[in-house]
């Protein structure tokens, strides 16, 4: 039976400072991947399909790329994609997507891929970044998908029975905006490329350092807020010493279109209506020793439509240079706060918070043993 055919769809970013960072992160942690991928020999073709195909000078060998002046719409260019190759059946990544897997967890995937099934694996079910499927054919019955955040739900309510993949920080981590490139700087993590890459990036970890402690210190709080799945409630309860506030709102809005339609609603946007931003950080001080907030939740509310670039600013803290208002003034009083609060996308209140508690474990650990020697 064929071995199934890996797909990454890597798009370009902006031109600002901000969004250069995670294009770089993201083109050297694809390289990693197709390169762990083709060390399995568990995969038929491998494809990047890209429109930056001038960013690819060092393609490892075997590697396709499937050049695009622009991606178009995403399931229709999937679909075509699929039918070129005649694959049977296939193993999808958005480029930068679950930096964190390695050669292993591949070939375990495609080896699951070959055979008689009709089924979906994905990482996120209702927001997914990595999806298998088998049959490849599937994906004609679902090439409206406007995004790969629907494609794992789509294909399963085509008729493929889903099988979703275990919820672990390999599963759930992404490089979404730059808090998650600071989160793997800080743990050390990625494949050769990238984490070659993170050491000359510039990125401040200075409130991530402050964070830490928190979450190994027994009494101590932890407010998490935002898109906070289930699976991350359970992993804060299991493996932090502290106690945790989660204000968990708005999951899904980008798989079910409500990012841009204006019905997201945000208990904590509405709270800071009331209160205003000065307000809003003293009750935090009441309330916790250190907070995690995703912002994109807070700006669907809000109605506010900042750039992409304005948006990965506030997660680096240079609020100085964001023109937006209410960002700039939200990230501002978030950097003055004198708690640690962190700012990023949905990758941050998900995988880049579960690999923060493990980093912070491992510190924990070191420390204890470092006194114990002395």
């Amino acid at each position: 039976m064929a071995k199934p055919d890996l797909i990454l769809f890597f798009g370009r970013l902006g031109d600002g400072p901000a969004q250069a960072l995670v294009q770089d992160a993201r083109l050297a942690a694809t390289l990693d991947t197709v390169e762990a991928a083709r060390q399995t020999g568990a995969f038929d073709r491998m494809v990047i399909a890209t429109d930056a195909a001038e960013l690819f000078e060092d393609l490892p060998a075997g590697v396709e790329l499937d050049p695009d002046r622009q991606l178009h719409h995403f399931g229709q260019r999937l679909a075509e994609l699929v039918q070129r190759l005649g694959s049977q059946s296939v193993l999808y990544l958005g480029g930068g997507s679950l930096p964190l897997l390695d050669a292993e967890e591949l070939a375990e995937m495609a080896g699951r891929l070959v055979s008689e099934q009709r089924f979906v694996i994905s990482n996120n079910p209702f927001s997914s970044d990595l999806v298998g499927w088998r049959p490849a054919n599937a994906m004609e019955l679902v090439a409206g998908a406007a995004s790969d955040n629907a494609l794992a739900r789509l294909l399963a309510e085509a008729g493929l029975e889903p099988q979703p993949l275990p919820r672990n920080v390999v599963t759930q981590f992404d490089i979404d905006s730059p808090a998650d490139l600071a989160v793997l700087k800080l743990a050390g993590q990625g494949g050769p490329r990238l984490r070659a890459w993170l050491a000359g990036a510039d990125v401040a970890l200075s409130r991530y350092l402050r964070l830490l402690p928190v979450l190994t210190q027994g009494g101590a709080q932890l407010l998490v807020a935002g898109r906070v799945g289930s699976h991350v409630m359970q992993y804060l309860e299991s493996e932090t010493a502290c106690r945790t506030r989660i204000v968990s709102e708005e999951r899904g809005m980008v798989a079910d279109g409500r990012q841009g339609g204006g019905e997201a609603r945000s208990l904590l946007a509405l709270y800071i209506e009331e209160a205003g931003i000065g307000g809003f950080f003293e009750a935090l001080a009441q309330l916790c020793d250190a907070a995690v907030i995703d912002t994109r939740v807070l700006l669907t509310h809000r109605g506010d439509q900042p750039g992409t670039e304005e948006r990965f600013l506030s997660d680096l803290g240079r609020w100085q240079d964001i023109g937006e208002p209410f960002l700039r003034d939200f990230t501002r009083a978030a950097c003055e706060c004198d708690l640690p609060v962190l700012l990023g996308g949905h990758s941050l209140v998900s995988g880049g918070l579960m690999l923060l508690v493990e980093h912070a474990w491992q510190e924990h650990d070191r420390a204890i043993a470092v006194d114990d020697s002395v």
